[in-house]
Parts: structure tokens; sequence; C-alpha cells
């Protein structure tokens, strides 16, 4: 990242909203040197500060988003570093957690250095990148996780690839354990999901479109799960989009077991009926499912078996969706969506404004071990400022993304990001500073 401003930021009169805190009212918020110096209550404006005019706007933290797909290096054309974290800081997001999925794999510390490197050099959102969990994301050797662990690794996958071998997730889970680290698996057991495109069902069965059985999902995520348990190492799964799956993660933290978990947006706002008549955008890995699953998305977010809302990232150019459906790419783009998708479970009455926001910062840093997503003095002042009713719609061809895969197009949806701030310096919006006194 680049330098914090060298000026205090004071954002005046905005509804200060820190879930972490359990922070929930109109205030003042001083920035100094980078970090949170003052907040809440009236707040007298240094010399010489910069003044940001919160009034009827909500001020979180910035959004920290655990999983996100790069294309930088080996796919540039359809997402750089650059454009990637453009889209980022327009969608509110201050710290994006990369897979190692690139063109090679993020499987060596030089590599995963680059990434650290070249984010600096942009200056514009925070780029953690995960580590690959097994050389080349081939699901035999492990790599040397305490190599990449010293290079910045935040934790290991190979996602959106799934590790097949039990023993080989053993492994990983025992070694990552010495360095305190978390391991993160695809949630499908790829020997009954490599033929199909979409959720088994009545549907894929009337588009003649190959299948993915939900029972894919909880066979993978219970094995990790008792994996988790043996070794006592750090287990995160996601994104999950069955109830089966999410009902074994709740009982598994019943137990004790040391597990996280996360979802995606296009999982509790859409259901496998998005596919309609072969629509490759809205063709993810795990499949849309069920609305019975989706309500359990829902209810896992809502009692917080679910602790995290990731955008699932995954950028494709025309040329990757524009083709039959079982030859199209997966994935959709997100960044620019996870705001404004999220909140409609605030507006639709599911959660708490605070419980939301603690699944788009507080509950994603914590997993990733970061000091962000929280208001706390002395936490880095990566912030977002948004309005929380702006009625609107989702217009992808105004997304900053190179790639446009998304089936949200023309959603109506209620709430936007007016302005984004990492270590104390505007980076995306159209409310300008101003002096202070």
């Amino acid at each position: 990242m680049s330098a914090a401003s060298s000026r205090p930021l004071l954002i005046r009169g905005a509804r200060l909203l820190d879930a972490a805190a359990r922070r929930d009212e109109t205030g003042d918020l001083l920035v100094e040197d980078g970090v949170i110096a003052a907040v809440g209550g009236r707040i007298e404006a240094p010399p010489g500060s910069e003044l940001l005019d919160g009034s009827g706007l909500c001020l979180a933290p910035g959004l920290v988003d655990m999983r996100t797909q790069l294309r930088e290096p080996g796919a540039e054309h359809k997402e750089s570093l650059q454009s990637a974290a453009e889209a980022a800081v327009a969608g509110g997001v201050t710290t994006l957690a990369s897979l190692a999925n690139t063109d090679p794999p993020i499987d060596e510390p030089a590599l995963l250095s680059s990434i650290g490197r070249r984010a600096q050099e942009i200056g514009l959102v925070r780029m953690l990148p995960y580590g690959a969990l097994t050389r080349g994301r081939q699901g035999r050797e492990l790599t040397e996780m305490g190599l990449l662990t010293e290079a910045g690794a935040v934790g290991f996958s190979d996602a959106p690839s799934a590790l097949a071998s039990a023993a080989v997730m053993r492994r990983a889970l025992s070694y990552a354990r010495t360095f305190g680290q978390l391991v993160m698996n695809h949630p499908e057991e790829p020997s009954l999901t490599d033929k199909g495109s979409m959720n088994e069902g009545e549907i894929a069965t009337r588009l003649g479109i190959g299948a993915r059985t939900a029972k894919a999902e909880v066979m993978m995520v219970e094995r990790d799960l008792h994996l988790a348990e043996l070794t006592g190492g750090r287990y995160h799964a996601g994104p999950l989009s069955t109830a089966a799956a999410i009902e074994a993660v709740r009982q598994a933290k019943r137990r004790g077991v040391h597990v996280t978990a996360d979802t995606a947006p296009h999982y509790f706002a859409l259901n496998e009926t998005a596919v309609g008549d072969y629509r490759t955008f809205a063709k993810v890995a795990p499949p849309l499912r069920v609305e019975w699953d989706r309500r359990a998305v829902v209810e896992g977010l809502k009692d917080g078996t679910i602790d995290a809302i990731a955008s699932d990232h995954a950028p494709h150019d025309q040329d990757s969706k524009r083709l039959p459906f079982g030859q199209a790419a997966f994935g959709i783009i997100g960044l620019e969506t996870l705001l404004p998708l999220s909140l409609e479970l605030f507006h639709n009455g599911h959660l708490p404004l605070l419980d939301l926001v603690a699944r788009l910062t507080s509950g994603p840093a914590r997993i990733l071990r970061q000091t962000s997503g929280c208001l706390a003095i002395g936490a880095p002042a990566d912030l977002l400022l948004f309005d929380l009713a702006q009625p609107g719609r989702i217009e992808v061809a105004r997304f900053h993304s190179k790639s446009k895969n998304s089936p949200f197009d023309g959603r109506p949806c209620e709430g936007r990001v007016v302005a984004t701030v990492i270590g104390g310096r505007q980076v995306y919006g159209s409310t300008g500073l101003r002096a202070g006194a």
C-alpha cells in the first residue's frame, strides 16, 4: 500500500457501524497517521485536517473479502491486479484475499511476494494472497507452508479445485497447524461432480445438463470436519450452498471443532431457476441450489454458523462464458455487487444490520487474523461510507472489473457505496474532501 494520508481526516456525523464493538450510533470518526484516532460523539477537527461529511450515511469498516479469484499472472485479459483493485474499492472492499489459482499457481514464496509488491505499487486495496495447498495445485505434494507463511500467505487452498485425497488433507491440516494457518478446501467431492454443470434435479433433467449432486458438498465437508477434529487444525469450509453442509458445520462447532465457514451472495440471492434457458452467467461451483437450500444459507448466516460472506469473484471473458452450458466456465464477478446484494438480507428482514456488517467485516477479518474489520482506536483506517437506502439497479456495464459475467445485471438494489477510505486516504467516491479549520 502507498503511504497513508499525512493530514488528519475527520468524518462528521455518520451512523457508526462497528459489529465487533456492537456499536450503532451517530457520531464522528477521526483518522491520524492512517489509523483511527478517535470515534464517537462530537470530535473537534485538528488544525489542517480534511473533512468528510457523513450526514445521513453509514460509516463501517471497509469490507473484508476473504475469497476472490484474480487472474494475474496468466490471464490478465480477464482481470489484472489493477482492475481488481479498482473494482474492489468501487465495491467498498478494502481488504481482499486472493486464491492461488493463477498461471502459474502461487505455490512458491517468490510468486506470493510478487503479489504483495504489485499491490503496494497499485496502492488501492490491501491484497492478501493464499498459498497453494499442494504443488501445482495437483493435490499430491504439499507446498512449503512455512516459507509461504513467511512470505505473507494468509492461508492455504487449492480452490476452486477440491483436494480429493483424505490422506493429503490430513497432512495439510496437521502441517498448517504448526504455523497456526488456515486450510480452505472447495466443498465438493470431485468424483461426483467432474461431469456436472448445474444442480442435480428436475431442471437439470429437463434441460439435459450434466448434474452435480448436492450430496457431494456435505460428503466433502463432513470428511474435512472429521480430519479437522482428528488433527486439531484450522479448517475453513466455503462457499457453502446446501442445508446439509451447513448443518454439519453447525454440529461441528458445537463439538468444538476449529471450523469457520463462508458463503457468497449468489447462494442466498438466487436459486437454480436462475439458470433459466441455459444462462451461463448463472453457472457457478458449487452450483445454485433449490429454494430450500437457499433459505438454509440465510438461516446459517442468521445464527452465525456461516461466519462470513465472500464475493467469490471469478472473472471470465466473453469467450469463456458464451458457450454451450456444459462447456462454459464456472464463476461470476462479485466485488462490485457484494454490498448491495448483501444488504438485501437486511432490507428483507433476515439479518439485523450489525450482524450483516459482521459477516462482511469483523467475521472474515477474524478468520484471516487481520486487525481491520472494526472501528477501534488504533485499527487501520480502512473505511466504507455508504447510503443504506438509496434505490437503484445493478449496471454491469459500468463496473470497473474487466469481465462482465454477472447474472445480476438490471437487478433492483437498495444501498450504494459513497466513499472508500484506506489508511485514511479516500481512494474511491464522489464525496470530496474539504479542508478543516
